[in-house]
């Protein structure tokens, strides 16, 4: 039994290496200590249990002191779409319901006004409030 535990420890190992979310890689250690308890001639209940315990417990204090540490020095700026939503903008040209045009951080976007019902003239400045595919929807400042 206790070889069984082992088995079932080194294939969640490998298949956490395939998902980088380190929830898997507590698994096994809950089965090392069940292999463990297997090898001391533990019922399967008892190693069930020591299982399920050992998971637990790593999942809970382990891994979010493995998150911390990978997520220490990660910038918390945002990237893509999320850092382009709430920008400021230049517009180019006459921005309003079937047509425009934007300058947001040396980028040309289409845009069209959040509120349709407005009309946003070259030279005026505007926020990015959402982005509906490569269109920004902007509203005046």
């Amino acid at each position: 039994m206790a070889l069984l535990w082992l088995i079932v420890g080194v294939a969640l190992a490998i298949a956490d290496m395939f998902t980088a979310t380190f929830v898997l890689i507590m698994f096994p250690a809950g089965a090392v200590a069940a292999a463990a308890g297997a090898a001391l001639g533990l019922p399967l209940w008892v190693q069930v249990l020591v299982f399920g315990a050992v998971s637990t417990a790593a999942l809970a204090g382990v891994r979010p002191l493995i998150q911390r540490h990978w997520h220490r020095d990660s910038d918390a700026a945002p990237v893509g779409l999320a850092a382009i939503e709430g920008a400021a903008g230049l517009v180019l040209e006459r921005v309003d319901a079937d047509h425009g045009l934007i300058k947001i951080e040396g980028e040309m976007w289409s845009a069209r006004p959040y509120d349709a019902t407005q009309v946003i003239e070259p030279g005026e400045r505007v926020r990015v409030i959402e982005i509906k595919g490569a269109t920004a929807l902007v509203w005046r400042e």
